[in-house]
């Protein structure tokens, strides 16, 4: 949200707090600024100036022109404008010498885009001035950009004169309030406003106005509304959107000779109702959208936007304008249904104050006024609402404020607090004041007295609180195993050189299918916040699978986990929420061998003992390099390489693992082994097997023969090539044998290492021995 400093020292009599302290002083008491941008910088200097001469220079596009700058002189300058033409005034700013195509050009001819005041850069300003003027009711602007999240619960904030009055009441000093209510016509409105469910629509008012003359805004209104980013359009829509950033009341006004039948409808659309929008785009529409219809149908989507087919155009002559006020659920959830956010349905969705229509109105007769000279309303203001509530009012014992602040604030500190914010203060007994709520803070703000107790620590400063430990007893909070034992896999990882990420838990249907789901098997989200996360995942591999292709475009190799839920059907219940750990190394060089045992190295590290067993490979699996994770006679997770045809280059392992499981298996008695008295021996072995073969496949046949008397077999390495035949590999084993009892004598150790190669043998494997 962007505030003008200027539109705030209009509204704030005497302010004379520069910028950069202003920004500071809204951030400690009211709301987080993010930072100052300067707006228009260009403009102090700017005047209007006469082009005398124009002169092309050979080429290329531009000219060679002679201005009269009026106070700058008469000034030399290249310009490359399609419109720079002799006789028109345009804007000439004194930006220095430069030469261009040979030519020494003595400042700019600017076009609104370089001034700010528009977004307009196809050609320079055309003006109707004096030579030498400056441009009216254009100045420099530092405009305070302020966290949108620091304000929703803040309707009155989504507007300059909210704004104004927080900084008033900071500064103490008064504010300017630039509505006229008695402006407001009064008899016969000339138009019939019908709403079908005031709950939905608590208040609609609307005025109507002829001799209208649809024009561009003069400057001063373009640059104010650019300075905010609101892009100016022409005079009408621009007044509506200068109210809507002035007051936070959104308005909008229809052509009213496109009107059919003199009834405005506000109703529930009907079902497959159709809108084609400001945006030009067409909307199939439900009962829990609101709109706002004549008696042809739909104009407009109550509290988001306009339609196209009553839009103002320049051949508009008679207006009726909205102001109106509407339930923020029922906005919300039409935008998000839609998937249009608008600066209007912003607004509504905080919760509006309903008071605030006709205010709107009284404001726009004043602004139209002046931006379509012979303008003329026609009747008074049509108005439907249901009865507004009475102003709440919340008892405020003083000894309250003091107990939940840490400190005393004096009953007149208080009272001038409250009253400078706009609450009305009486003293409904000793030491407690009845706080009667303005309007604009009672839509879901200020409703209870700990609310006014927020209001007077913020204004005295948080920080003229002495800090102080809560004298309230502390205790350790219950273990939560779970966690525990994820923190405990976070840091296993982190220290194997993993880097953690996270992704939302939901999916694209294209993502799902990648990996050969069928989205029918996933939740649907009933709201989802963008088409391509539709769906809750079963599976954290889509999501690690873009991480791995988007950071394979900027490093030769990296390696990744994540922690998080799979989330998965179950009848008629809640889902079943599984937490799994996925974790995954990439190279870019290699054929990915390295990849797939530092991976196992790792789950062995998180899963002692644990074994794979070769499977089946999946789609998404590369044909043979996928097996079970087994992990004490139970299968925990996979380990794989994900298809090549799922990484643009390199080789991507994956080890998938369910940490529910894991942490069941992880508990159990740990048994003392006494370190051996008597030393072991050790001796290689290299089998040779067929391509194909596993290596843990034949170091389970070799435990099979080894005997009681093995104590650990190690993989060494893998060697194919010549001498070996082709079509096999030669892979080689350490074995360490030993007994508790005695140490071991060469015969003993030699028949051991027999046995195991007989054994061998009579399976079919040779041995290099």
């Amino acid at each position: 949200m962007k505030f003008s400093y200027n539109w705030i020292r209009e509204l704030v009599d005497g302010l004379d707090c520069a910028p950069g302290a202003l920004e500071k002083l809204i951030t400690m008491k009211t709301a987080e600024c993010e930072g100052i941008e300067v707006s228009g910088a260009l403009l102090d200097r700017a005047c209007a100036a006469l082009v005398e001469s124009v002169e092309p220079i050979p080429g290329g596009h531009n000219v060679k022109t002679v201005v009269d700058a009026g106070r700058y002189g008469r000034k030399t300058v290249v310009c490359g404008a399609p419109n720079c033409r002799a006789g028109i005034i345009t804007a000439y700013v004194p930006i220095g010498k430069k030469t261009i195509q040979g030519v020494e050009s003595d400042g700019m001819l600017a076009s609104a885009a370089e001034l700010d005041i528009s977004r307009d850069h196809t050609g320079i300003l055309e003006l109707d001035l004096q030579i030498g003027a400056p441009l009216p009711g254009c100045f420099p602007d530092s405009v305070i950009e302020i966290d949108n999240k620091s304000i929703t619960h803040r309707p009155d904030l989504w507007g300059h004169l909210g704004m104004a009055r927080e900084v008033a009441a900071l500064q103490g000093r008064s504010l300017k309030d630039p509505v006229h209510v008695g402006m407001l016509p009064e008899g016969p409105a000339p138009i019939k406003i019908e709403v079908e469910n005031l709950s939905l629509c608590p208040r609609y008012s609307a005025l109507v106005f002829e001799n209208v003359t649809v024009k561009p805004s003069p400057l001063w209104l373009q640059t104010r509304l650019t300075a905010i980013g609101l892009n100016p359009i022409n005079n009408v829509v621009d007044m509506t959107n200068y109210i809507m950033a002035e007051l936070a009341q959104p308005m909008h006004a229809f052509d009213a000779n496109l009107l059919r039948g003199g009834t405005i409808y506000v109703r529930p659309a009907r079902p497959g109702e159709r809108l084609r929008a400001l945006n030009e785009e067409e909307y199939t529409l439900d009962p829990s959208n609101l709109v706002i219809a004549d008696a042809g149908g739909a104009i407009a989507l109550g509290g988001v936007i306009g339609g196209l087919d009553s839009a103002i155009s320049g051949k508009t002559t008679r207006v009726v304008l909205e102001s109106a006020n509407f339930l923020a659920s029922s906005v919300r959830r039409t935008s998000a249904v839609l998937k249009l956010r608008t600066d209007a349905s912003m607004r509504f969705e905080k919760a509006q104050d309903p008071h605030n229509t006709v205010r709107g109105l009284a404001r726009a007769i004043e602004l139209l006024s002046e931006l379509s000279p012979g303008i003329r309303l026609v009747g008074g203001v049509a108005d439907r609402k249901r009865e507004l509530p009475a102003a709440p009012v919340i008892p405020l014992p003083l000894d309250f404020v003091a107990r939940k602040l840490g400190r005393e604030v004096g009953r007149i500190e208080v009272r001038s607090i409250l009253e400078r914010m706009g609450f009305g203060v009486a003293e409904a007994d000793a030491g407690i004041f009845a706080v009667t709520v303005p309007s604009w803070r009672a839509t879901k703000d200020v409703t209870i007295k700990d609310d006014l107790v927020e209001e007077v620590g913020r204004m005295v400063g948080y920080d003229s609180i002495t800090p102080q430990a809560p004298l309230v007893p502390s205790a350790a909070p219950p273990r939560n195993p779970e966690r525990r034992f994820q923190h405990e896999v976070r840091d296993l990882f982190a220290d194997l050189g993993f880097t953690e990420v996270y992704n939302y838990s939901f999916l694209s249907e294209d993502a799902v299918r990648a990996f050969g789901s069928d989205p029918a098997e996933h939740i649907r989200v009933t709201n989802p916040i963008a088409s391509d996360q539709a769906l809750l995942r079963t599976s954290l591999l889509p999501g690690v699978w873009k991480n791995i292709n988007e950071n394979l475009k900027h490093r030769e190799a990296f390696r990744i986990f994540e922690i998080g839920l799979e989330i998965h059907k179950r009848g008629n219940s809640l889902p079943e929420e599984i937490p799994h750990l996925l974790a995954a190394i990439y190279e870019r060089q290699g054929d990915g061998a390295a990849g797939l045992f530092e991976i196992k190295r790792a789950a062995e590290c998180l899963m002692p003992g644990a074994q794979l067993c070769p499977a089946e490979a999946r789609a998404f699996e590369h044909p043979a390099r996928a097996a079970d994770v087994l992990w004490k006679g139970e299968k925990a997770g996979r380990l794989f390489e994900l298809h090549p045809s799922l990484v643009e280059t390199g080789r991507a392992a994956i080890l998938d693992v369910n940490l529910q499981l894991a942490q069941r298996l992880a508990v159990g008695e740990k048994k003392y082994t006494p370190i051996r008295r008597y030393p072991s021996s050790a001796f290689d072995l290299s089998v040779v097997a067929g391509l194909r073969d596993q290596a843990g496949s034949l170091e389970s046949a070799i435990r099979s023969f080894a005997g009681p008397l093995l104590e650990s077999i190690h993989f060494l390495r893998q060697y194919s090539g010549p001498p070996l035949p082709e079509g096999s590999k030669s892979v080689s084993f350490r074995l360490t044998v030993g007994s508790p009892e005695r140490t071991l004598s060469s015969d003993e150790v030699a028949q051991v290492r027999n046995q195991i190669i007989e054994g061998m043998r009579g399976r079919g494997y040779e041995l290099r021995v």
